[in-house]
């Protein structure tokens, strides 16, 4: 066994280990670390596989969006440290009839369809870069494009909707002698 299946099946395992991790804990914040981890332990796989440009890039890619997710996890979940009892599962027997089918499927996949023949090299690192941008740029671009444009539509629209804006008129405030007064317009608490 060479060490490149070594590490293929270490971060093989690792990234299916960390995607269970996401479903047996009770936080929030700890499954969107565990979903960081196995998608990195991806992108690590990804590497071993000598495709640096998917592996750089999944891993980048991931950990902006874990941490981005993490962090409004904290924000707005009444419980994000998982310190009280939260069930992460839904419908349990139809989503682990749905994984064991979807399982056994793609082992079928696998084993039993005719590959085609082995190549014998594949291209160098900078080859396959080259092939994946003319993919990407070519045919499929009119679709990143779309969706890159859709995902900053959205993310703006975000931010929009979620700012405070703070009122200057109309704020009552306690005047000291346990009477609530209406602020003057010059005071500048």
């Amino acid at each position: 066994m060479t060490a490149q299946m070594f590490f293929i099946g270490f971060f093989g395992l690792a990234a299916v280990w960390f995607g269970v991790v996401v479903f047996r804990t009770f936080s929030m914040v700890r499954s969107a670390l565990a979903l960081l981890f196995s998608q990195t332990a991806l992108g690590a796989l990804f590497l071993t596989m000598q495709a640096e440009f998917l592996g750089v890039l999944q891993i980048m890619m991931m950990a902006t969006e874990m941490s981005i997710m993490a962090i409004f996890m904290v924000m707005f979940m009444m419980d994000p440290g998982g310190l009280g009892e939260m069930e992460m599962t839904h419908q349990k027997r139809l989503s682990l009839g749905t994984g064991i089918v979807s399982f056994l499927a793609a082992v079928a996949v696998a084993v039993f369809v005719d590959w085609g023949p082995v190549a014998n090299a594949a291209p160098g690192a900078a080859q396959q870069t080259v092939d994946l941008g003319l993919e990407l740029l070519g045919r499929s671009m009119l679709i990143f494009e779309t969706a890159g444009i859709t995902i900053l539509t959205a993310m703006i629209a975000a931010t929009a909707v979620s700012i405070n804006k703070p009122l200057d008129s109309g704020i009552r405030r306690n005047d000291g002698k346990g009477k609530a007064s209406k602020r003057p317009a010059n005071d500048e608490h």
